[in-house]
């Protein structure tokens, strides 16, 4: 049996030193936000021939000076090809660098026989009132996620049992998030979906556990101390939580080459930090949230005795 307490240091050791990658990650390459949240413009051009989407980014830099992110987008219905640029900005293209990010394209590929079919503007505060709300929602979540699992374990103390899951799940959400920072990936909606199906997935795994420990209780009761009883329970459902996440890695594996091999940007800012997040949510459920949960009991009876 794998004696999860005993090893409990090495496990938050290996997680602080992730997460302090991902703030050294942060202060590198800095915190980028998508035209979503940042605010800015988007161009999308109908085109025939093939385009390099990192070559056209270069290509538009170079025109306006501005950071971009350009997308391809194909329609097999509507027999349509589209390049999406976006442009995040705390001011909108003017008409002018418009027509100059048009030409620079056009110059660069004439087979192509780019049109523009729509110019949309994105302004600062419509992207800051979307990214206060989906921060919102995350929080919502985690405050719903206490109180039910704290409802539901209130046998094996709810409250330890629900801030123990929370911080297991605070730990996955900062794990998401540094994938999107090491990886230059700005933040967007996608970044919002990844964190909520994340918290799904790891405070079910969570949940899994719990529900192990307070059987075990019931039925040991008080002849084995809280380590062995949470040491007992993780090794129970460390399988089925393994082959859960093992699957939904792999069907997201499979999404992410799709979306490499087709050049979905949008697809694959989504899938690459879910990848990770699946490993991450698995791993804090059995070494995070189990030793936790021992550290609180263990306090709780030393201070009870005292």
């Amino acid at each position: 049996m794998i004696k999860f307490y005993e090893h409990r240091n090495i496990f938050f050791t290996i997680s602080i030193c992730l997460i302090l990658l991902g703030f050294l990650a942060a202060f590198i390459n800095g915190i980028q936000l998508d035209i979503q949240f940042a605010g800015g413009s988007i161009i999308k051009y109908s085109y025939s021939s093939p385009i390099n989407a990192e070559q056209a980014e270069k290509i538009v830099e170079q025109a306006v000076g501005k950071t971009t992110n350009c997308q391809l987008q194909s329609n097999t219905i509507k027999n349509e090809k589209m390049l999406i640029v976006s442009l995040a900005s705390h001011e909108a293209l003017s008409s002018q660098e418009q027509e100059a990010v048009t030409a620079a394209l056009t110059h660069a590929y004439p087979a192509a026989h780019l049109k523009l079919s729509e110019s949309l503007t994105v302004e600062p505060f419509i992207g800051q009132h979307f990214f206060t709300n989906g921060i919102l929602a995350i929080a919502l979540s985690f405050m719903l996620i206490l109180f039910y699992v704290g409802f539901r374990f209130r046998n094996i103390g709810g409250l330890s049992a629900g801030t123990t899951a929370i911080i297991a799940l605070f730990h996955d959400m900062l794990m998401v998030t540094a994938v999107f920072i090491v990886f230059k990936i700005p933040l967007n909606d996608s970044f919002i979906a990844a964190v909520l199906t994340i918290i799904g997935f790891s405070i079910n795994d969570t949940i899994v556990i719990y529900d192990r420990i307070r059987e075990n209780q019931r039925l040991l009761g008080r002849k084995v101390s809280a380590a062995e009883l949470v040491d007992l329970s993780i090794n129970q459902s460390m399988m089925r939580s393994i082959n859960t996440n093992l699957a939904v890695f792999m069907s997201i594996a499979v999404v992410y080459v799709f979306a490499q091999i087709y050049d979905m940007a949008s697809i694959r800012s989504f899938a690459l930090p879910m990848m990770f997040g699946t490993i991450s949510g698995c791993y804090s459920t059995i070494c995070i949230a189990g030793p936790l949960w021992t550290m609180w009991q263990n306090h709780k009876n030393k201070t009870q005795i005292a």
